[in-house]
């Protein structure tokens, strides 16, 4: 077997190595061969293309803002996306003006960092980040300890109980521990403040490390000449003290945005670098998964994931979907079943002939869908954002005019006031609030099998009061019985079914399905299925809500498939879904199709019905079908013979009159439904992810994750209004203490971090599976 060399994408991740320099190593990526590794082409802007990249360095809104300016600067770069609670970055660029070289360098100016969002070592590079944090809140709590023993005598012995030369011993002491922690666990800070003051930017870090200089600076003066203005008292203690609970907080927000994103991650980065293909001669040769084509035979070994969609040609195993289709349990596949790209084979030696590789497999579409919702920001984090490089500003105002207003009564306390209100004010829990629990909530929701295509829609959902569902594919299977044939004069069973399975094989509408899985079990139980697959139609089109047309041989001309709207076609008596068949002429046939109800379709209509929600059906199927499976789930209102556009009016009218509409649909001909109602969920199964119009896809096909859906965005929003809540109230009650000096810096460190813990620790309840009586609720 050939060896395969390293990734050039993983080169960029920034693990030490020798070599190259950075700019070298970014200008591998300008390969359009490496693109595909963390770039999609830009559907709506033709010739250019969207990169995901993760950004390191970043903290905060105001980074964000500062990255989104950098990359917008950049000759060719068409729109920035970038998320400061995922640090992700979505980037359309156009390869006739720039590299990703180019616009990965004009981050790096500011200080920051840009890496593949799909780099295979992106996890390494995380838990090395981790490490150094833990390594910095180690040494920050070993010298905060020691300083806090050396500065316990001076504030619990009595005026004169201990002598100048003792306490100036101990000041000495506390000067040296804080040396590690100012030059060592402080370097995250100080290195942003200073990209921050080379820019002319700002971030929350300037305030932050402005605080921690000056206290060291007044300290160290006060240290080396005790009987000048600073001398009277030295604030090591606050120092050690703020900057341990500030890297407290920043290193649980670290775990939080691990935990959070850890479905998005497992999902992005499951796919091998390498695969082993067959060649003619029989032999495996190891190559890389970009050389992989459709027709290529793999083998994949138990523990591996699968690297494209494909079919099982030998071997038998099972494979686990949970995370690609919600599915828990794993499963079966055999010799004729199909495979999921990014799926893991758990027991058996299996070979798979690749039937779809790179964007167009089910796992590309999937990690479209995460990486959008990673990237969105919903309203209230927007309103964040907007204000938070103005609110900075206002914080150094503030901190300037305390100092200044304080400095003729005492300079060093002056000083400390600034510092106080320098830390107090730095707006983190804030920043967090929202789009901590919204990805808390995106994530767990994707365990559970629900992608989240906007982080938006889940505030949105909160206050949904109308739901609205499709018939086919949705509360009932996508999988019908033909239950009887009625044809005209002169027409056989057979001949109808042929005319009307060679336009059907055109169309992925469940109905369309149906007619041609019954024409080929038919044509092979009569050893026909020859003749039937080598019957095709010409010129198929098909008309969104009405159904499909085209040429058939034989002297048929154009023939229409579809509602009996559309064929002009008589209606037979009955509950069955009716398809009808008609040329030229006029009228051929008309199928009877059997529908079978979801079986957990009454449970979620009683359920979304005890939660208060008004329940309705819109169909484009006949109004008897429609109002017969209503009925039989317990929906009152609804309503057939609908076309695409006619749902849509539908919606519109029900949101002209206050109501906040949720869709339910199959995302096949709900297209402009699910685009204009105020949340809408597709069936993920139905229909090419890609296409999809909805904010959420359930994966699994089940809609009793529409009511946990529900509830969790209830809980989100709740939560996220605590949070809010509680950064308000904190900076209420805190910045005026601060002002008039009665709130010391270490406190206002722990007030900071406490805020910040606060908000991430709210968020992390998101993180955990809804208790099951409230799911019954």
């Amino acid at each position: 077997m050939t060896q395969v060399n390293v990734l050039p994408v993983a080169a960029v991740q920034g693990l030490p190595m020798k070599g190259p320099s950075e700019g070298d190593r970014l200008k591998l990526l300008d390969d359009p061969q490496e693109w595909a590794a963390f770039s999609l082409p830009e559907k709506s802007q033709a010739g250019c293309w969207s990169s995901s990249v993760v950004f390191e360095g970043m903290h905060c809104a105001a980074c964000a803002i500062t990255l989104e300016d950098a990359l917008r600067a950049v000759p060719g770069v068409e729109s920035v996306q970038v998320n400061a609670a995922s640090h992700r970055g979505r980037i359309v660029w156009s390869p006739d003006q720039t590299r990703p070289s180019e616009w990965m360098q004009s981050v790096a100016r500011f200080g920051y960092k840009a890496i593949p969002a799909n780099d295979a070592h992106a996890h390494e590079w995380r838990r090395q980040e981790a490490r150094r944090m833990v390594w910095r809140l180690s040494v920050a709590a070993l010298c905060m300890m020691q300083v806090m023993m050396y500065a316990t005598p001076v504030y619990v012995t009595e005026p004169g109980g201990i002598t100048d030369e003792m306490v100036q011993l101990l000041r000495w002491a506390s000067w040296v521990l804080s040396l590690p922690v100012v030059f060592f666990s402080c370097t995250p800070f100080l290195r942003s403040a200073w990209r921050d003051l080379v820019h002319r930017q700002i971030s929350m870090d300037l305030p932050v490390a402005l605080g921690m200089v000056v206290t060291f600076v007044v300290s160290s003066i006060g240290t080396f000449e005790p009987t000048g203005p600073f001398g009277a008292e030295v604030y090591f203690d606050s120092l050690t003290m703020f900057v341990f609970f500030l890297l407290l907080g920043r290193w649980l927000e670290l775990r939080m945005r691990d935990r959070t994103a850890g479905a998005l991650e497992a999902v992005l980065n499951r796919l091998p670098d390498s695969v082993r293909k067959r060649l003619p001669g029989g032999q495996w040769d190891l190559i890389s998964i970009r050389r992989l084509a459709v027709g290529d035979v793999i083998e994949v070994l138990p523990g591996e994931a699968l690297a494209g969609d494909g079919l099982v040609v030998a071997g038998q195993t099972q494979v686990d979907e949970a995370l690609l289709t919600g599915e828990s349990r794993p499963l079966t596949r055999q010799v004729g079943d199909r495979v999921i790209a990014g799926s893991h084979n758990l027991s058996g030696t299996i070979e798979v002939q690749i039937e779809q590789v790179g964007a167009a497999t089910r796992y590309a579409q999937i990690v479209s869908l995460m990486e959008s919702a990673a990237l969105s920001k919903p309203a209230m984090a927007l309103l964040v954002d907007r204000w938070a490089k103005p609110f900075l500003v206002a914080v150094l105002l503030a901190s300037l005019g305390s100092a200044v207003y304080w400095w003729p009564t005492d300079p060093a306390h002056a000083l400390m006031v600034a510092v106080a209100v320098l830390i107090v004010t730095c707006p983190c829990a804030l920043s967090l609030a929202t789009p901590a629990a919204m990805l808390a909530s995106a994530g767990a929701l994707a365990r559970s099998g629900v992608l989240v295509r906007r982080l938006e829609a889940l505030q949105n959902l909160a206050s949904v009061d109308t739901v609205i569902f499709d018939k086919t594919g949705t509360l009932t299977r996508d999988a019908f019985d033909v239950a009887q044939i009625h044809v005209r004069d002169g027409v056989t069973h057979e001949q109808a079914l042929l005319w009307a399975s060679a336009l059907a094989r055109h169309s992925l509408h469940p109905v369309s399905r149906a007619l041609w899985s019954e024409a080929r079990r038919r044509a092979d139980q009569a050893e026909t299925l020859a003749a039937l697959e080598a019957f095709t139609a010409n010129e198929v089109s098909e008309t969104a809500g009405q159904g499909v047309s085209g040429h058939l041989g034989g002297g048929l001309g154009r023939v229409r498939l579809g509602s009996a709207a559309y064929c002009q076609a008589p209606s037979f008596s009955g509950t069955h879904l009716q398809v009808s068949l008609a040329d030229g002429a006029g009228w051929l046939a008309t199928f009877e199709l059997a529908e079978e109800i979801r079986p957990e379709a009454l449970s979620v209509v009683a359920q979304l019905q005890a939660l208060g929600l008004s329940l309705k059906v819109l169909s484009g199927d006949a109004q008897s079908a429609v109002a017969q499976v209503a009925r039989a789930v317990g929906i009152a209102d609804a309503q057939g013979a609908c076309s695409p556009q006619g749902k849509l009016q539908a919606v519109q009218a029900w949101q002209a009159q206050g109501h906040k509409v949720a869709m339910v649909g199959d995302g096949l001909n709900d297209g402009p439904v699910l685009a204009g109602a105020d949340v809408s969920f597709a069936l993920g199964q139905a229909v090419p992810l890609a296409q999809s119009k909805a904010d959420f896809v359930l994966m699994g096909g089940q809609l009793q994750v529409l009511v946990q859906t529900l509830l969790r965005s209830r809980l989100t929003l709740r939560i996220v209004k605590q949070n809010l809540l509680w950064a308000a109230v904190y900076n209420a009650a805190c910045i005026p203490l601060a002002l008039i000096g009665l709130l010391p810096a270490w406190a206002a460190g722990l007030g900071m971090a406490l805020s910040s813990l606060l908000v991430v620790l709210n968020a992390l309840r998101l993180s955990q599976d809804l208790p099951s009586q409230t799911l019954g609720a």
